[in-house]
């Protein structure tokens, strides 16, 4: 796996690309006029996407259907010398259709404890919760 990245300002805005071309914008978030993602908010997207295939994955071999899907993700950071990583994050999955509710908040256990690698590879440092919605109701054990 590989990934490249160019500067394409006179200040903080990059361009990351993968091997198929793909990319996204990283900026500092704190200069006005930013026009890409801050590295640490691309972190938290990276554990909404990995999560999410996950569960979707999941969900779908099971038959379940699925009208749409949707993810927040809100980081708590706290001060570590000058740096300020992620103490934790609580990942909340929106979730509509012809779902079995516990199918749903089973494959949601699945992907953070076992399947996705952003998470994991998070896990030693940052405590990851989550929440799961299906048709509006918040679903519990």
């Amino acid at each position: 796996m590989k990934i490249t990245l160019n500067r394409i300002n006179n200040d903080f805005l990059f361009e990351c690309t993968n091997s198929q071309g793909n990319s996204i914008l990283l900026d500092n978030t704190s200069q006005p006029g930013a026009k890409g993602v801050s590295p640490m908010e691309s972190v938290m997207m990276a554990v909404a996407g990995c999560s999410g295939i996950d569960v979707v994955s999941i969900l779908k071999k099971q038959r379940q259907e699925i009208t749409d899907f949707k993810a927040e993700v809100e980081g708590e950071r706290i001060p570590v010398d000058d740096a300020k990583p992620f103490k934790s994050m609580v990942v909340k999955f929106f979730l509509e259709g012809n779902i079995d509710p516990k199918k749903a908040l089973k494959a949601s256990e699945l992907s953070f404890e076992k399947y996705c690698s952003v998470s994991k590879t998070l896990e030693p440092n940052v405590e990851i919760s989550y929440e799961v919605f299906v048709n509006g109701e918040k679903v519990t054990s």
